[in-house]
């Protein structure tokens, strides 16, 4: 098994999507990127300690490859938005892959520039591509989020859901 670590704004949201592919054991909400360790919530919405809200992938390569991962990674975000992501603003929404290897950052690379080639998007791509650190996971009541509180997820993803059917549903 390998990990991905990928950021696109609130990790609520970056879950579901990889969360039912096949050969993914799990998806985990947390805080990457920080001068703190074993942050909060709250301390990382104070934007004081540097971190990223972010979703630790834990996979099987053999069965779903990393370039399928970033497909679908770029699929969730709006890449032209270095400020956060949709209705999540701040630095700790900010779009991030962040690779644990060179093979990881390699292809994140190429699929960069293959989307920024693509004319899909009237202005840059600004998603960056960064060396992993610790990753610390979210409190509990984060992870699943999707799950145990569907209506408000439902809420609170809808102006990303309409983002990404404006841009990708033709991919």
């Amino acid at each position: 098994m390998e990990k991905a670590i990928f950021a696109g704004g609130c990790f609520w949201c970056m879950v579901k999507p990889f969360d039912t592919l096949p050969g993914i054991e799990s998806v985990i909400s947390g805080y990457t990127g920080g001068h703190i360790d074993h942050p909060s919530y709250e301390q990382v919405l104070s934007h004081t300690t540097g971190h990223t809200e972010a979703v630790e992938i834990t996979y099987d390569p053999a069965i779903f490859p990393y370039e399928k991962l970033v497909e679908i990674y770029w699929q969730q975000t709006d890449p032209t938005d270095a400020l956060g992501q949709f209705e999540d603003r701040g630095d700790n929404y900010r779009p991030v892959i962040f690779y644990n290897d060179e093979a990881q950052k390699r292809i994140a690379e190429k699929s960069k520039a293959a989307l920024e080639n693509s004319g899909r998007f009237s202005k840059p791509i600004v998603t960056t591509i960064e060396p992993a650190s610790t990753f610390w996971p979210a409190e509990d009541y984060h992870q699943d989020f999707y799950r145990k509180d569907q209506l408000r997820y439902q809420f609170s993803s809808q102006t990303r859901r309409d983002f990404l059917k404006e841009n990708w549903d033709e991919a």
